[in-house]
């Protein structure tokens, strides 16, 4: 499967990297539901240690239904990025629409406790060959 969309943003030195994938094996199409993997890389590339908290993700399919997901850390972990560190995930976002977008923050904290929202940018999730 090769990528087709991503996203990239900064935010305070946190790189957030996305690319996406469709999966024709989880889709089925005749049942309205698309199956989208998205697959991210968070890069510290400041000079401070940060820990990722939470997340939350705004997801809106192609009919504008919008449906928000929040919750602690990502794939059950709360990285901790060194200065110069990065960690990568893969994850997954059913929809009942072949066409949505996806965009979010994930709440930081750096070792002196200060919080702030490194911004996730919107990416498309499109099954290919769909025009719109």
């Amino acid at each position: 499967m090769e990528s087709m969309f991503s996203s990239e943003a900064v935010t305070r030195n946190i790189r957030v990297q996305v690319q996406v994938e469709y999966s024709p094996d989880r889709s089925r199409p005749s049942d309205q539901h698309w199956f989208f993997l998205y697959t991210i890389t968070i890069s510290n590339d400041g000079d401070e240690t940060v820990q990722l908290l939470t997340r939350h993700w705004i997801i809106t399919d192609g009919n504008k239904h919008v449906e928000e997901v929040r919750g602690p850390g990502v794939v059950g972990e709360q990285p901790v990025l060194q200065p110069g560190e990065s960690f990568t995930y893969t994850s997954g976002c059913g929809l009942g629409t072949p066409f949505g977008v996806m965009e979010g923050t994930y709440q930081m904290t750096t070792e002196g406790g200060d919080k702030f929202d490194a911004v996730i940018a919107p990416f498309t999730l499109s099954e290919p060959y769909t025009v719109h």
